[in-house]
């Protein structure tokens, strides 16, 4: 009798060990791009899931308060950008790899950052954008940058996002129509919204490694991008020809007086 209870004892730890075993295995099950990237493997350059292409909304970011770009925000020359590609960012299904060590130093020649200026206009934000997501890509400077302008060039901008001039509600859901609609080959659940303040903030086309169009993951869940149902798409109002010269202000005009108590 004593060795059968001794016996159902060692059974009843026995469960107890497994269970506990199983939960902790659950509670350690890995995400998809874990099982890749183990976490002793991550930050390394050229291992992730796939590609964040953002292009940010100029507006919303020149008319936050803070610190601004002079040569985005506040140009000399007049001119006013709508979206602007903030950067290409390695993702993995669920979180992101940053500033990846890199055999050489992650520095940008002067020569290509000047390249970049026109759809990426701050000397600052190339710099940035290289040294912490570019070193991820497994790619040199001139490699991830020819990548970026590449996929950035690939999306259409609708026109109504091309240079508007006037103030513009929408939801999120409307924008990613509108960019379907713009690009047939795009879809989706390849476009994710985010705003800020109810104000139109930044879209995120996501690529597989390769540049084709593919479903985003966790890191662009719509509701934790954008949980608005409108946004306010701030105008760009600019000041610059389409040449790039700013016109100049016209002189005033002569006023007729009929009265001379008027002046």
């Amino acid at each position: 009798m004593r060795q059968a209870l001794w016996t159902f004892a060692g059974l009843a730890a026995l469960i107890g060990a497994a269970a506990a075993s199983v939960a902790v295995a659950q509670q350690k099950a890995p995400w998809p791009s874990e099982r890749f990237n183990p976490p002793q493997q991550r930050d390394v350059a050229g291992e992730f899931d796939y590609y964040a292409l953002v292009l940010s909304w100029s507006p919303t970011y020149c008319s936050d308060s803070g610190d601004r770009d002079n040569q985005q925000c506040n140009r000399s020359d007049g001119r006013r950008f709508s979206f602007v590609l903030h950067g290409l960012w390695p993702q993995y299904e669920k979180g992101y790899p940053n500033s990846c060590r890199t055999a050489r130093r992650p520095y940008v020649p002067q020569p290509l950052i000047d390249r970049m200026l026109d759809i990426m206009p701050s000397s600052r934000l190339v710099i940035h954008e290289y040294r912490k997501h570019g070193t991820c890509s497994g790619l040199d400077p001139e490699g991830y940058f020819s990548t970026a302008r590449r996929l950035f060039e690939s999306v259409r901008i609708p026109e109504r996002f091309k240079n508007p001039f006037e103030t513009q509600f929408t939801s999120p859901g409307e924008v990613v129509k509108a960019f379907t609609l713009a690009n047939p080959n795009l879809n989706p659940a390849s476009i994710a919204v985010g705003c800020g303040s109810n104000r139109l903030k930044e879209i995120r086309f996501c690529f597989s490694k390769d540049g084709k169009s593919r479903a985003c993951g966790d890191n662009e869940n719509p509701r934790r991008m954008c949980s608005a149902e409108r946004v306010y798409v701030p105008p760009v109002r600019s000041t610059a020809r389409d040449d790039g010269s700013t016109p100049k202000p016209s002189l005033p005009q002569p006023r007729m007086i009929e009265n001379p108590n008027d002046i």
